[in-house]
C-alpha cells in the first residue's frame, strides 16, 4: 500500500515539473500544404509586392478549379491548365497568405509568403527578419520571481511528502 502512495506523489511530482516546462510545438508554421486527393502548387512559394505566382491544379478531375487568397483575385484553373495571379502591390512584406484551391468542394490550402520591400526598380529589399526573445510570459521573469516559483513548487512537493508520511505512519 505504501508504494502506491509513493508511487502516486512521484507522479504528481513530475506532472507539476511538467507543466512548469515551456512547452514546444512541431507545427512548421503552415508551410507544408496539407494533403488532398489532387495535387496543387503555388510557384514561387515567396514573391515581392507586385509581382506574379504561377497556379497549378494537376490532378482534379473537375475542369474547372477555384483558386483563392487575401493577396490577389480570385483565379480559375481550366481543365488542369495552370494559371498566373498578380499579387497585390500593396501586400504587407513578411506577410503570410493562405492560398485556397477548391476542386469538387474539396479544399486544399498551402501559404504564400510576401517578401521584402519593394524600391519601385523591379528589386526587392529584404525584411529586417524576426525579433527572437524568450517568448510568451517567461519575458517578463527576473531572478528573484524564479527564486520565489521554485520555493512555492519546493514547499508545496515537501508538504505533500510529509502529509503521505504521516498519513503512513498512522497505519492507515
Amino acid at each position: 500500500m505504501r508504494s502506491i502512495r509513493v508511487a502516486s506523489v512521484a507522479l504528481l511530482s513530475t506532472g507539476a515539473f511538467a507543466l512548469a516546462a515551456p512547452m514546444a510545438s512541431a507545427n512548421d508554421g503552415g508551410t507544408t500544404p496539407n494533403v488532398t486527393s489532387f495535387g496543387f502548387t503555388v510557384s514561387p512559394t515567396t514573391v515581392a509586392p507586385g509581382g506574379t505566382v504561377t497556379l497549378n491544379a494537376t490532378a482534379c478531375q473537375e475542369p474547372l478549379v477555384k483558386v483563392s487568397s487575401g493577396v490577389f483575385d480570385a483565379v480559375e484553373l481550366n481543365e488542369g491548365k495552370s494559371a498566373t495571379a498578380k499579387v497585390d502591390a500593396d501586400a504587407k512584406p513578411g506577410a503570410r497568405y493562405e492560398v485556397t484551391f477548391d476542386c469538387k468542394g474539396e479544399k486544399g490550402t498551402t501559404t504564400l509568403t510576401v517578401a521584402g520591400h519593394s524600391t519601385g526598380t523591379g528589386t526587392t529589399t529584404p525584411s529586417k527578419g524576426v525579433k527572437a526573445g524568450l517568448g510568451g510570459g517567461a519575458s517578463g521573469l527576473n531572478g528573484p520571481e524564479i527564486a520565489a516559483g521554485s520555493a512555492l513548487l519546493a514547499g508545496a512537493l515537501g508538504g505533500g511528502v510529509f502529509l503521505m508520511r504521516r498519513r503512513a505512519g498512522d497505519g492507515a
